[in-house]
């Protein structure tokens, strides 16, 4: 197994085994590895392990042997240095590690059965153990089966200890399970729990130290023992398994032939099998949990899946409710939200789950189509009605027919056509252009905008009556700032699309990436995050994208306001949307906020000011307190 020394500025040192196939090293707290190092940054960098070699890379240079990168593959005693800190990194417990097992996990060639290759110091009873675990580590990697691992790792160590049974037990909330319990053929053992001492069990997990008893029965320690008594044991070896300082199992060996107990040297053997067999159990526990995890992650992600959309927050779980009831009738709906926010999925999956889900879904952006042909492209027109009319044309609303007609920013559509649009809407029939013959039209109506088509009615812009007519139910889309963990989850499933779609190295965020995507105010909204993850994906050259990658740099975060103007600010937003939700009414806005009305008035009065002149307010309607 793969460690890293660290000598820290204060010439205080550590030994950390590296576990994970991602292991991230910076002065953050939310690093696997924390550096007490002023000079090193949040996320200085990350060991990544392929299975077969290690690497560090990072967003900032750090040296590796003196020299300074941003990304090297690691060698045994790779000496890397950030800030004022180095870590030496090795292939064992320590830099002293068991040359045996450096050797086999960097992929020798030597058969592991060959006798004749010695290792200086390891006899080879040793050697042969240290052999077997290099073997497992190998199996580690691709094994899909933990109980299956863990009997092969049970049988080795019955293998090289001489011994008759064993029994793998491990620590499983506060308690302790035998997870594996095997004999000398290779057989699994019934009752295992039965078959072990309690006592012996106790003074092991009591000391954390490896205990042998050669003749249990003649042991004055153990011969009183109900447990010893009970199951005439004869030689026992038990040994901890520990990790950072704390027990989480044991192995427990057992002999029942007088000619065969265990010695000094068998428990030594034990000893070192232990030792680096925790870290092979450990690392298959942990691996056997990011499957889980990646398994409930995949079904996380179903289940905060509606259709295309993926969201999870409450303001998101409530458009979905809606649409569960809007989308069956054929009323129509007007979603509003910011750029990017996804509108026209909504619009789609309205239109999948109403009972016009097999017809045909037609889009029509109003604000891309100059105004002169957005009439031809809406109604379709007859050959010779104008310059370039060469052949007569169906329009966006006859091939809708039968399904969804989706009119993206409406409210960018000129005066004239609206008058043509509402008239459509109200007779559900169409006049192609150059032609006084109307066709009658089957189709649902979806519209979305980012404007305020309540505020563009007043000032003129847009036709109160069309808006009546488009907004029988509105659905007011969140901004991607305001979902909270949904960025993470959206980036995500952005990130894996995209590295499997352009075979990138990218599989997930630093920490820092994570904190970046969730400080940016994202103006571009979803969109915007697409946009980013796909460029990162395309010139990833590292596992982990971090906010240099996403352009997520400083600058580009909000700036941090001093508390009292981050207060007044919201105060303001607070006090306008309470505004909205009331319809103007100011005094009904007074009484929901519990405040004197003249607040709210001064609230207008000085928003009038910032925009450099008297404002439109809307005029004070009755309300009647209940």
């Amino acid at each position: 197994m793969a460690s890293l020394t660290l000598k820290t500025p204060d010439g205080k040192s550590r030994t950390v085994t590296l576990l994970k196939r991602i292991t991230s090293v910076g002065k953050g707290a939310d690093n696997d590895i924390v550096l007490d190092d002023a000079k090193v940054p949040e996320t200085a960098f990350a060991i990544m392990f392929d299975g077969a070699q290690h690497t560090a890379g990072g967003e900032t240079p750090f040296f590796v042997n003196g020299k300074a990168t941003d990304e090297q593959r690691l060698a045994p005693n790779d000496l890397i240095k950030i800030g004022d800190t180095e870590l030496l990194f090795t292939l064992g417990d320590a830099p002293t590690a068991q040359p045996a097992l450096t050797r086999f996990s960097r992929g020798d060639s030597a058969d592991p059965d060959d006798s004749t290759h010695e290792v200086p110091g390891v006899p080879g009873r040793e050697l042969d153990a240290l052999r077997k675990l290099s073997a497992f580590s190998e199996r580690l990697l691709g094994s899909t089966d933990l109980d299956r691992l863990l009997e092969a790792l049970m049988d080795g160590c019955i293998e090289v200890t001489r011994a008759d049974k064993g029994f793998l037990i491990l620590m499983e909330s506060n308690q302790l399970h035998v997870k594996v319990a095997r004999n000398i053929q290779r057989e699994t053992i019934e009752d295992a729990v039965e078959r072990v001492s309690d006592s012996i069990v106790a003074k092991v997990v009591k000391t954390q130290k490896p205990i042998i008893i050669s003749d249990a029965l003649d042991d004055p320690e153990f011969n009183a023992s109900e447990s010893v008594v009970n199951l005439k044991l004869l030689s026992v070896m038990c040994a901890p398994l520990m990790q950072k300082g704390e027990l989480f199992g044991l192995i427990y060996l057992g002999n029942d032939r007088l000619v065969n107990r265990f010695d000094k040297k068998a428990l030594d053997m034990l000893t070192v099998f232990a030792a680096q067999a925790s870290l092979i159990i450990q690392n298959a526990l942990l691996l056997n949990e990011l499957k889980l995890e990646n398994t409930a992650l995949k079904t996380q992600l179903e289940e905060q899946q509606y259709g295309e959309i993926i969201g999870s927050a409450a303001s998101m779980r409530d458009v979905f409710k809606r649409i569960d009831k809007i989308a069956p009738t054929d009323i129509s709906v007007l979603v509003i939200g910011e750029t990017g926010t996804g509108k026209e999925l909504i619009a789609k999956e309205i239109h999948r789950r109403s009972p016009r889900g097999k017809g045909p879904f037609i889009s029509i952006n109003c604000g891309a189509i100059p105004e002169n042909l957005l009439e031809s492209e809406l109604f379709g027109h007859v050959k010779g009605s104008f310059t370039g009319a060469v052949a007569t044309k169906q329009g966006k609303f006859q091939a809708a027919i039968g399904g969804t007609l989706f009119l993206d920013e409406i409210g960018e559509m000129p005066l004239q056509l609206q008058v043509k649009l509402l008239r459509a809407l109200q007779e559900k029939v169409v006049y192609k252009v150059g032609d006084n013959r109307p066709e009658p039209v089957d189709i649902r109506i979806v519209a979305a905008t980012n404007k305020n088509l309540d505020e563009e009615s007043k000032r003129g812009t847009f036709r109160e009556d069309l808006y009546f007519r488009i907004n029988v139910v509105t659905l007011k889309l969140p901004p991607l700032r305001d979902r909270g963990d949904d960025i993470n989850l959206v980036a995500r499933f952005l990130l894996t699309k995209f590295a499997r779609e352009f075979s990138s190295k990218a599989k997930g965020f630093t920490p820092s990436g994570v904190v970046a995507m969730r400080k940016y105010n994202w103006p571009g909204n979803i969109r915007e995050l697409e946009n980013r993850i796909k460029k990162a994906a395309v010139l990833a050259d590292r596992p982990l994208l971090g906010p240099e990658d996403l352009d997520l740099k400083p600058d580009s975060l909000p700036p941090i306001l001093p508390l009292a103007q981050a207060k007044e600010e919201f105060q303001k937003r607070y006090i306008n949307e309470v505004l909205e939700r009331n319809n103007g009414n100011r005094t009904k806005t007074a009484k929901d906020l519990a405040v004197d009305p003249r607040t709210i008035f001064r609230h207008l009065e000085k928003l009038d000011a910032d925009r450099g002149g008297p404002g439109t307010m809307a005029p004070e309607t009755e309300y009647e307190a209940p």
